[in-house]
């Protein structure tokens, strides 16, 4: 299968065990901390919706030579799973040094992710090499203040329907946690007492007990999972908890009431098979975003540091 310049099986001849080394490394993490499908999901938007599926997102900051990165800028801060990649990296190193790129094992770690979650199983096209830059300054994100119409902006401009936006935030957003800083202007606390009336009642009185008021915020941001059925599993329980305005990010609950996007909520809730499809096909989709190929970028020897960092 080939999508552009890349392809599925690039490594066979060049890394044959390439990507059973990826698939050993997310199982043994997984096996240890279940969450780090919701980690590598997100890493994969961050870096690949930015510049293009670079792998820019993990480079480190450099304060000593006065050099920012990617990681510098506020929606990267809480990334995490870098040292997924790191161990990754290391393995194949190893086995086939300066051979697979950074950019490929952050796209085949997600997609291993997805499966052990209970989501979709997907083959990933691969080929991609190493960006030479990371700017924090291009990391334009959509945040989840936006309405369904502003985010959808966003998506648009990297080529995707409003259909594989629902499909990747109803099945993206089934795991993982968010901090209290990223919805509490909907809460009644931070309010003057007033209720969101796109917010169930009682998830109000949950939220509330966990990030405070206005007068007295809950210290250190503290986080909530998003999906509080099924946390760890990708599946339609997150889509059913929005239907019930119990979507705890603004967009998320949008999704679910806004005109543009309510029927595609409905649709799959009720079918599955619909959603993880569109899922699967729009994260591949997404994983080959404006890519380097060729002789274009680098394969980095380390993920975190340029080859030949100025």
């Amino acid at each position: 299968m080939v999508f552009g310049d890349l392809r599925v099986g690039f490594y066979s001849f060049s890394c044959p065990n390439a990507e059973a080394i990826v698939r050993d490394v997310v199982q043994r993490r997984f096996n240890d901390n279940k969450s780090i499908n919701a980690a590598l999901l997100r890493m994969h938007f961050h870096d690949c919706f930015v510049t293009g599926c670079d792998a820019s997102l993990l480079i480190d900051p450099n304060p000593a030579r006065n050099k920012t990165s990617e990681k510098n800028a506020g929606p990267n801060r809480s990334v995490r799973g870098f040292d997924i990649i790191d161990e990754a990296k290391s393995a194949l190193e190893q086995a086939c040094p300066s051979t697979v790129s950074c950019a490929d094992i952050i796209s085949l770690a997600t997609r291993d992710a997805v499966a052990l979650a209970g989501g979709p199983t997907f083959n990933v096209p691969t080929g991609r090499r190493d960006g030479l830059a990371s700017d924090p300054a291009l990391v334009k994100l959509p945040g989840p203040s936006l309405s369904v119409l502003e985010v959808l902006k966003f998506f648009t401009a990297k080529g995707f329907s409003l259909f594989e936006m629902v499909a990747l935030m109803g099945a993206g957003h089934s795991v993982g946690n968010v901090h209290c800083s990223n919805f509490r202007d909907r809460l009644s606390s931070f309010n003057n007492g007033t209720l969101d009336p796109t917010m169930d009642p009682s998830l109000d009185a949950k939220l509330v007990q966990v990030c405070g008021s206005s007068g007295q915020p809950a210290p250190n941001d503290p986080s909530v999972i998003l999906d509080m059925t099924t946390p760890l599993a990708i599946d339609t329980q997150f889509l059913n908890q929005i239907i019930q305005k119990k979507g705890i990010l603004h967009i998320d609950q949008q999704l679910a009431l806004d005109p543009l996007s309510r029927d595609m909520v409905s649709r799959f809730v009720t079918d599955s098979d619909t959603l993880f499809q569109t899922f699967a096909n729009a994260t591949i989709k997404l994983s080959t975003v404006n890519v380097l190929v060729g002789n274009q970028g680098e394969i980095r020897r380390n993920c975190r540091v340029f080859n030949n960092p100025l």
